[in-house]
C-alpha cells in the first residue's frame, strides 16, 4: 500500500494532475504573494487550548501536521497518528523541541482494530478527549469506467469509512465527559466536482452526510461536529516530487489566478489549521453539523479548476 497520502489537502490526484508543461507555462508576469507570516502579522500567544485533550487523524504531513504543531503551540495535548511513522517521529519531536506536548502513534484508518487502540491510547494519556480533528485521507482520480472496483473502494475506505470509525471510537469518551468537539475534513471537491474526481468527490460527500446525522445524535449530549472544506492547499500532496522550488512558485502563481475565484491563490497549511483552531474553540458553541469551506473564494465562484490539482 502506498503511504505517501496521509493528509488531504482538499483535491483528488493531486500527484498525476501537475505536468512539467505546465510549470513551465505558469504565469509570467504574476506577482508573488504574501507569504503566510506576512499576511497574519504579529499575534498574541495563543493558549486557547492549554491542557486540552486534541486527536489528529492524519497529522504527518500537510494540514494535520500544521494542525497539530498550531494544537501544541496554543497549549494542547496533542495525540496524532498516521501511516508515515517516519515523519510521524519527526513531527513529534519537532513539537517536542519547541516545548509541546505531543505523542505519535501509528495507525491505518482503514482498520477498525488500529483507530481504536490509538483513539483508547489517546484519551488514556491524556485523561479524554476534548477535540477530534478526523483529516486522514488520500487523493485518487480517474473516470468512472476506467477506476478498477479497488481503488473506488480505498478511496471511500480511507476518507468516508476512515471518519466513521474515528467517531465511533471518538464519540464514547466526550459522551463519558458530556462535552467534545469533533472537526472533519470533507473538501471543496464536495461542492466543486471535477470530471475525473468522481471517487474522491463520493468520498467528501460522505463525510459531510455522516457529520450532519453525528451532529444531530450526539448535540443534545454536549458534542459538536462540523465538517471542514479545505480548498486547494500547498501541500506535499499537491506538490510532486522533484519540482525545483522555483518551478513551483511559477506553477502556483499562474494556479490562484486562474483557478481561485476571490484570493487568486493557494492556501498555505497553516491558515487551514488556523481555521481548524478557531471551529474547535469556545468561539462557536452554537455551531454544529455545518460545511465550512475555507477555500479563497473557489466555490464561491464560477471558475472549474481549469489548471492543476483542483479543490
Amino acid at each position: 500500500m502506498d503511504n505517501r497520502h496521509d493528509t488531504p489537502s482538499g483535491e483528488p490526484g493531486r500527484r498525476s494532475l501537475i505536468g512539467a508543461a505546465a510549470l513551465g507555462v505558469a504565469g509570467a508576469g504574476l506577482g508573488a504573494p504574501a507569504h503566510a507570516a506576512d499576511r497574519a502579522g504579529a499575534r498574541a500567544p495563543d493558549r486557547r487550548f492549554l491542557g486540552r485533550s486534541v486527536l489528529i487523524t492524519g497529522g504527518t504531513s500537510g494540514i494535520g501536521r500544521a494542525a497539530a504543531l498550531a494544537f501544541a503551540a496554543a497549549g494542547a495535548r496533542v495525540g496524532f497518528c498516521g501511516r508515515r511513522a517516519e515523519l510521524g517521529r519527526l513531527v513529534e519531536r519537532e513539537i517536542k523541541d519547541a516545548g509541546g506536548d505531543a505523542v505519535y502513534l501509528r495507525a491505518d484508518v482503514r482498520h477498525a482494530d488500529q483507530v481504536r487502540a490509538f483513539v483508547d491510547r489517546v484519551a488514556h494519556r491524556h485523561g479524554g478527549i476534548d477535540v477530534a480533528f478526523n483529516n486522514a485521507g488520500i487523493g485518487g482520480n480517474g473516470l468512472p469506467h476506467e477506476m478498477s472496483p479497488e481503488e473506488w473502494d480505498d478511496i471511500q475506505a480511507t476518507n468516508a469509512r476512515g471518519v466513521f470509525l474515528a467517531l465511533k471510537y471518538e464519540i464514547p469518551h466526550m459522551l463519558r465527559a458530556g462535552t467534545g468537539v469533533i472537526i472533519c475534513t470533507s473538501s471543496s471537491a464536495a461542492e466543486q466536482a471535477r470530471p475525473n474526481g468522481a471517487a474522491y468527490t463520493a468520498s467528501k460527500r460522505a463525510v459531510q452526510g455522516i457529520v450532519k446525522a453525528a451532529a444531530l445524535a450526539y448535540g443534545p449530549r454536549g458534542i459538536r461536529v462540523n465538517a471542514l472544506l479545505p480548498g486547494t492547499t500547498d501541500t506535499p500532496l499537491v506538490r510532486p516530487p522533484g519540482i525545483p522550488d522555483a518551478d513551483w512558485d511559477r506553477y502556483k502563481r499562474a494556479f490562484g489566478p486562474l483557478n481561485v475565484d476571490g484570493l487568486e491563490r493557494m492556501a498555505e497549511p497553516d491558515e487551514i489549521a488556523r481555521a481548524v483552531l478557531g471551529l474547535a474553540s469556545d468561539d462557536f458553541p452554537y455551531l454544529t453539523g455545518a460545511s465550512i469551506a475555507v477555500d479563497g473564494g473557489a466555490t464561491a465562484g464560477r471558475k472549474l479548476l481549469r489548471s492543476g490539482p483542483g479543490g
